[in-house]
């Protein structure tokens, strides 16, 4: 991760759409137990945290994030809570077993195939995987959005490409969703602040970084109906 995106992201509730009400979804959808053993995937600094614990309030969470200054903005957001262990790693080597692997964003890091394939393993009896993935919504996306995401992620596809990743790793998709607008918002209104408070000073690499956290912000509200994030809850199959 450059130095310029933890300057943008430094502070911020989150690196990415999402929302409790997000995890409480999930939760309803696989029966969460309440002593529920959880790993958040790529937690970034935290934002879900607070979310999984609600959920499961006797039970542990789990954060991996390959990017250590997330790994301490995540004990100021939590605190010294005994239900959380949060660690810098490779979220591809998870040790379970668990009830829940949570991921907002963060599985096409490996891809959805090959990330469940690594997740299986770490995965209890029953257990189910829950991950947010951008997604077409529509069969004939905007050139806006198509110029935008298939230069930020030229493997996306849509709900049905998705399922078929989710098949191909040997797992089914028991439900699906997806991230609302006001989960967009909130990720996007202190981002944009960030981007003001930060663009006056801002050096070359960091301005670069503005830039493209600037044309999603712009692109999102011309292209939400074409394209977004979708919530998949997968099981082994």
């Amino acid at each position: 991760m450059t130095d310029a995106f933890f300057t943008l992201y430094r502070g911020l509730d989150r690196e990415g759409p999402g929302e409790p009400a997000d995890v409480a979804w999930v939760a309803e959808v696989v029966g969460l137990k309440p002593d529920a053993r959880i790993c958040d995937a790529g937690c970034g600094s935290g934002a879900d945290v607070p979310a999984l614990l609600a959920a499961a309030p006797l039970g542990r969470v789990v954060a991996v994030d390959s990017h250590k200054p997330f790994i301490d903005e995540l004990w100021v957001r939590v605190g010294p809570d005994p239900r959380v262990t949060a660690y810098k790693g490779n979220m591809a080597k998870l040790k379970g077993p668990f009830d829940l692997i949570w991921s907002a964003g963060a599985l096409y890091f490996l891809g959805v195939t090959e990330g469940l394939r690594h997740w299986r393993p770490a995965l209890a009896k029953g257990g189910h995987v829950a991950f947010s993935e951008p997604c077409w919504f529509s069969a004939a996306p905007s050139d806006a959005a198509r110029a935008f995401w298939e230069t930020e992620y030229p493997a996306i596809t849509d709900a049905e490409g998705i399922d078929a990743r989710v098949q191909a790793a040997g797992f089914e998709t028991v439900a699906v969703r997806r991230v609302s607008d006001a989960a967009w918002e909130a990720y996007h209104r202190p981002l944009q602040a960030r981007i003001d408070v930060l663009r006056p000073d801002a050096d070359e690499a960091l301005a670069a970084a503005l830039d493209a956290s600037q044309a999603e912000v712009d692109l999102w509200p011309k292209a939400k109906a074409d394209s977004g994030y979708l919530l998949s809850v997968v099981r082994p199959s």
